[in-house]
């Protein structure tokens, strides 16, 4: 009897740390303040595993689920169109032409340190410094487009140059501790862009990335991820999709009336924490 309530606390701690991982993963992964930095950071408060690069990233996939529930009418507005219709849909469809040409530096960028330094991050710039460090200078990024002017370029009036130069920042954000929405609205700001169109392209463009970072991590790491457990995984994907849909939500309502500001003071408490507790 003792031996199965162990086992039963045993589980029930294993859910609790994927429905943990999928709220700082949810939550962080649009709020700009990182998702990779606090899945590290508060696995090691809490003194849990760390998940790791390649369950963060297949995590992701509730994020992006999250994405395109949000935003299902801007994406998936196909309306009465009929089968043969479709493949021309897309490739008209401007929006998705510009999230495309957005997408190419951070897919190059990404494939070649997997292809050549597939352990950078983690030997490297996944350590406590370095996301200190970073999340100090992605502070003062966000301080720079916080002060810059009004823009009024928005999703209807972009061109193609404007999502490739957020599409170039985003690259960064393969980098543990940048935060890609961080980086891309900062950069659209930046760029002279208004501020609720700066967040929504920004989560608009995350989705080929996010979606093809998690695939290659979920196929290279399929036995250490379901060694896991599939139920706890699913909850925490579960998970991940409900706490991203309200960081959307809130970040798009939010942003637009008050901009960055909490969360440049947010990032440089949260480097000087992790410098003070080297």
């Amino acid at each position: 009897m003792l031996l199965i309530n162990k086992v039963n606390l045993i589980n029930f701690l294993e859910y609790l740390k994927f429905i943990l991982y999928g709220l700082i993963q949810g939550f962080t992964e649009f709020i700009p303040i990182s998702s990779t930095a606090h899945l590290k950071v508060v696995s090691l408060l809490l003194d849990i595993d760390d998940p790791g690069t390649s369950l963060s990233a297949t995590m992701q996939f509730g994020s992006v689920l999250a994405i395109a529930w949000y935003f299902r009418n801007n994406i998936f507005n196909f309306g009465n169109l009929s089968s043969k219709k479709f493949i021309q849909y897309l490739l008209n469809k401007r929006l998705i032409r510009s999230i495309l040409i957005g997408t190419i530096p951070i897919v190059s960028l990404g494939g070649c340190m997997k292809l050549f330094a597939p352990y950078f991050f983690d030997n490297i710039l996944r350590s406590n410094l370095s996301i200190a460090i970073v999340s100090l200078i992605m502070a003062f990024f966000m301080y720079l487009a916080e002060c810059s002017k009004r823009g009024s370029i928005n999703i209807k009036n972009h061109n193609y140059l404007d999502s490739f130069l957020i599409g170039f920042f985003q690259a960064f954000a393969i980098f543990p501790g940048v935060s890609r929405s961080g980086i891309t609205i900062s950069c659209a700001l930046i760029s002279g862009w208004e501020r609720r169109d700066a967040a929504k392209f920004s989560f608009l463009l995350g989705m080929p990335a996010i979606s093809l970072a998690a695939i290659v991590e979920f196929i290279s790491s399929f036995n250490e991820i379901f060694s896991l457990g599939f139920l706890p995984f699913f909850v925490g994907l579960f998970t991940t999709f409900l706490s991203s849909l309200i960081a959307i939500d809130f970040l798009l309502k939010y942003f637009s009336s008050n901009g960055l500001k909490i969360f440049i003071i947010y990032r440089v408490i949260f480097g000087f924490i992790i410098l003070l507790n080297l």
